[in-house]
């Protein structure tokens, strides 16, 4: 996209509600099937894309997107629970239109875009920024008012149907405020509707008056002791968190994460037949006849489209198939040595088949294959059990997911299993499957209030799990899981050690790190084109939500063993995609057997002092405070620290400090970097500022919250690591992120204190030195830096040396620092603006340092063009292990987005390699251990980066540590041999700080 485009943005939920209601109930005669609300679409998009390519009207667009809400939980519900838990569900008449809607979306040619976690409004706000960014206009299609804080001189919205533009006037005109203000004044108002609070008794003209005098929120608050009129003030000073939490409900989304780009919305041609098919299957008569005049087409010899409906329960309906399977012939040998049935055109003649053609073949049939809910089976006593286990154990493959109380699996209790299988009985060839659900521990929701009662007619858990640890631990049977770590970890509790595994999420991670996400309902949508039933649907949201036990057998049926059989398709198409893509081995010898490790890691966590937490927490409220008096007296005025508005204000307004500058909002920007910068200028009260930032947010993310991680059994953390969240290979861990804990600051290391050894034991830290450098030398193939590393030469002092002449020896920490600040600035593609204001240089003398880099080190240079060029011909890059990192939009036509993805590709090899590296380590360290007869007395923690800690008995310490280096040191061997050694420093002590 680029300037002098323009896109539309089409509220779809919006279209969908106005037909509904604006409109006369229509059914479809040959069945009755409603269909009111998806003519009332397709007559209102259809007049729209008329007007849109009739040059003669006015706007054109060259760009357009159907945005739609997606059914499941947002963000906003983490925010405040009850938001949006008053609205009652769609009338039954409406819910199977949902999915039709989607489809005649489809028909018409258009993209048709929803995000999970996300409203339909936070990706408009996502797009149109973007759009805005490029240079392009923007028109957004509806005329709900939480979209107008969007409204800029290039953003306007257009209300189909009043036939109305609504520009920056008009918000004003409408609701007294600019764009930018809406925000505020939409958590002064509250919406009844989706059940924002606001303030009691504040309305838009109040609001409107309120902030025209004290100009934002957050003023507001500050000063609203003085307003006169006292109810309004109470009223105000009561509900201030009210505000600011409806502020942050209100407030759009600008950073979902986007699966079709700007350029993948190019507005194209209508497809006349495909549309046609569709409104003839609809029975919509006069707009198939405006349609075929309107395209040239004879619809009469156009054949209705087979649609296919659903009457799900969901919040938005199910997002239908409507293709029907194609006729097969034959089947595809594949590697498990069943045989895949193939669309009879797709065989190619006169040779057999590739792994990349069984891939595509295996694509295709199960894209086409429908879900069929009315076949699951709720398994509800053992005879049934039994059999299905037996015919699990004769085809040597099943999937296998678990529904429980909880996402946490150190404290969810078991509810009920489901299985999926390929049914060889009635399809020998593979591609029928089927699938049943196990409940062995759902309540009676009436018996709760009384402790719970087991509902009736369910197989008891103590019979049905003998015969699922029998079934999971049996390696002759491959077991299939979605995300299975959870599960194994859950089945380690029930004394259950799976064994023999594959985890589709994975091998989508491997696939396609970079494209999308891995969760399994985009993964059904992607490969299956079909949408699974949203767990709200059948636990309820908001306050009608219950735990998975409280749910009715049926209705769990339904969703649980949907979710088996997905996993089971799933894995019929992307396993070939691994052997296809020459991707096998990354799997699993980087992926899979890293799994139970990170569980066990997991299931042991790590003690934290209670104690110590609490000293700190008082230690960095004093510390913030006593910033609080210096800031105040720096600024000669008291004001609210946490709030932009007013600090910008303080800095660049009252202060006149050089450097402001305005965001799109109007407000100035006091980012960390705008900060960092005027610290590193030398004014002291932005240091201040910067400093008391950091011990906020210690106090409120460390001190304060570790606490409420403790297990109320163990006594200790644990924290979830997720293997497939980042591009690059590296974990991440979460619930709490222990990765995130700064160890530059004292008061970050402090915090590592507070996590210890239990008496008799030591914590041991191992971490990799420099590892990410070494990689470089290792890939770049640089002398200088592989002779030093090989040396155990001091690498930063050398790198001064070579670049300015200055012996080693003796060297000023000044030079040295700089020559680091480069080594690894050049890692993460740092620029002469970067490093000027790191080194607090000049840019020109940055560019200078930059420049004699390359010169002296020229393999680097070489090595950073190679990688870009790769990522340009191929789409990705690879770490030294062969893992693919995906850069869909290397090409981009925006320039800051293709620069954005070179260096992304440029630090990706050397960062992926790096966390391949210490994979490998943690996937051998355990056996290490175990052969050297420490495996019950070393037990593996934590993985934060480069650094591995474990907890090891006092009397073993000695012997661990040795082993420990050693694997973690010669981790890359024996698929390849590194040109620099690698280096581990390792300590022990009784708290993580002491041994790091």
């Amino acid at each position: 996209m680029k300037k002098g485009d323009h896109l539309f943005l089409i509220d779809g939920s919006g279209f969908i509600f106005r037909a509904f209601h604006a409109l006369p109930p229509l059914t479809r005669k040959s069945d009755g099937l409603p269909v009111g609300a998806v003519s009332g679409f397709c007559n209102m998009l259809w007049k729209l894309l008329t007007d849109a390519r009739d040059t003669s009207v006015g706007v054109t667009p060259t760009h357009l997107a159907v945005i739609f809400d997606y059914s499941a939980k947002t963000f906003r519900k983490d925010l405040y629970d009850a938001y949006k838990a008053n609205r009652s569900a769609p009338p039954d008449e409406l819910i199977p239109q949902f999915g039709l809607i989607r489809e005649a979306t489809r028909a018409f040619n258009l993209p048709c875009i929803e995000t999970e976690g996300f409203e339909a409004d936070d990706i408009i706000a996502t797009y149109a920024l973007q759009a805005e960014a490029t240079g392009a206009d923007v028109t957004i299609v509806s005329s709900d008012k939480d979209l107008m804080q969007l409204v800029t001189p290039n953003i306007h919205m257009y209300d189909s149907m009043k036939d109305k533009q609504i520009g920056i006037p008009d918000v004003i005109e409408k609701w007294g405020v600019s764009p930018e203000k809406m925000i505020d004044l939409q958590a002064m108002t509250g919406d009844s509707v989706d059940n924002v609070p606001g303030i009691p008794g504040v309305g838009p003209k109040t609001a409107a008056q309120l902030l025209a005098e004290y100009g934002d929120l957050d003023t507001l608050l500050d000063r609203a002791h003085e307003i006169k009129q006292e109810k309004r003030r109470q009223a105000i000073l009561e509900n201030a968190d009210k505000a600011r939490l409806s502020r942050e409900l209100v407030r759009l989304r600008s950073d979902v994460p986007l699966v079709l780009g700007l350029d993948d919305l190019v507005l194209e041609v209508q497809n006349g037949p495909k549309l046609i098919g569709f409104l003839k299957a609809l029975q919509f008569t006069t707009l198939t006849r405006r349609v075929a005049e309107a395209c040239n087409c004879d619809a009469s010899a156009i054949e209705a489209a087979d649609v296919k409906v659903e009457w799900g329960t969901a919040a938005h309906g199910p997002d239908l198939d409507a293709v029907e399977p194609e006729p097969v012939a034959g089947g595809i040998p594949d590697v498990e040595g069943a045989a895949v049935p193939i669309p009879a055109t797709a065989k190619p003649a006169g040779k057999g088949f590739t792994p990349a053609e069984l891939a595509k073949a295996r694509a295709e049939a199960f894209a086409a294959l429908p879900f069929d809910h009315s076949t699951y089976v709720t398994i509800r006593d053992l005879a049934t059990l039994d059999k299905w286990i037996g015919d699990a154990r004769a085809t040597g493959l099943v999937a296998f997911d678990t529904e429980t109380t909880s996402l946490d699996a150190m404290q969810a209790e078991l509810v009920g299993f489901s299985m999926a299988i390929a049914d060889n009985d009635k399809n020998p060839t593979g591609l029928k499957t089927r699938a049943a659900y196990v409940p062995i521990g759902h309540r009676n929701g009436v018996s709760d209030l009384l402790g719970g009662g087991v509902a009736d007619n369910q197989i008891p858990m103590r019979d049905a799990l003998p015969r699922l640890k029998a079934l999971l631990e049996d390696e002759s049977v491959l077991k299939v899981a979605q995300d299975l770590k959870y599960d194994y970890l859950l089945m380690k509790r029930y004394g259950v050690e799976t064994k023999s595994f594959d985890d589709t999420m994975l091998m989508s991670y491997v696939l396609d790190a970079g494209i999308g996400a891995h969760g399994m309902d985009s993964l059904s949508e992607k490969f299956l084109g079909h949408k699974p039933i949203a767990y709200k649907d059948i636990a309820g949201s908001g306050r009608a939500n219950v735990t998975f036990d409280l749910v009715d057998i049926d209705r769990a049926t339904h969703y649980a063993a949907e979710g088996a059989d997905v996993t089971l398709r799933l894995w019929m198409v992307l396993k070939p995609r691994l052997a296809a893509a020459k991707l096998t081995a990354v799997y699993e010898r980087l992926e899979r057997p890293l799994l139970p490790v990170l569980a066990r890691m997991e299931e042991r966590g790590i003690t934290v002092d209670r104690q110590i937490l609490s000293r700190l927490s008082g230690e960095l409220a004093q510390g913030a405070a006593r910033l609080e008096d210096e800031i105040y007296t720096l600024a000669g005025e008291k004001f609210t620290i946490g709030s932009p508005k007013q600090l910008g204000d303080i800095l660049f307004g009252k202060m006149g400090l050089a450097g402001g500058n305005k965001t799109k909002t109007g407000q100035w920007s006091t980012s960390a970097s705008v900060l960092e910068e005027l610290a590193t200028a030398g004014y002291e009260l932005p240091r201040k500022i910067v400093d008391w930032r950091q011990l906020t947010k210690l106090k409120s993310t460390y001190t304060d919250a570790l606490p409420g991680y403790v297990h109320p059994q163990t006594r200790r953390v644990h924290t979830s690591y997720s293997l497939a969240s980042t591009t690059t290979g590296r974990l991440s861990s979460s619930e709490p992120n222990l990765q995130n804990i700064p160890v530059r600051t004292l008061e970050g290391r402090k915090i590592r204190t507070a996590f210890i050894s239990v008496p008799g034991h030591k914590l041991i830290s191992a971490d990799y030195s420099q590892i990410e450098l070494r990689v470089l030398a290792h890939v770049a193939e640089i002398p200088q830096l592989t002779q030093a590393f090989a040396e155990g030469i001091d690498i930063h002092a050398m790198t001064a040396s070579e670049m300015f002449g200055v012996p080693v020896d003796g060297m000023p920490t000044e030079v040295r620092r700089r020559a680091k600040a480069i080594n690894f600035g050049i890692i993460y593609g740092i620029s002469a603006f970067g490093l000027a204001n790191q080194l607090s240089i000049e840019r020109s003398e940055a560019g200078d340092y930059i420049k004699k880099y390359f010169e002296r080190f020229p393999g680097i240079r070489d090595y950073m063009d190679s990688r870009k060029q790769m990522a340009r011909d191929k789409g990705y890059v690879e770490t030294i292990f062969g893992r693919r990192i995906n850069y869909p939009e290397i090409r981009s036509s925006n320039p800051s987005v293709r620069a954005f993805n070179e260096r992304a590709a440029i630090n990706a090899p050397i960062q992926g390699s790096a966390a391949d590296i210490i994979r490998r380590a943690m996937i051998k360290i355990e056996p290490a251990l175990a052969e050297a007869g420490l495996a019950d007395r070393v037990r593996m923690l934590l993985q934060v980066h480069d650094e591995l800690v474990f907890e090891v008995e006092d009397a073993d310490v000695e012997k661990a540590m040795p082993i420990i280096v050693s694997v973690m040191e010669n981790a890359a061997m024996p698929a390849l041999e590194m040109r620099v050694p690698l280096k581990v420093d390792a300590r022990a002590a009784t708290n993580w700080e002491e041994a790091h």
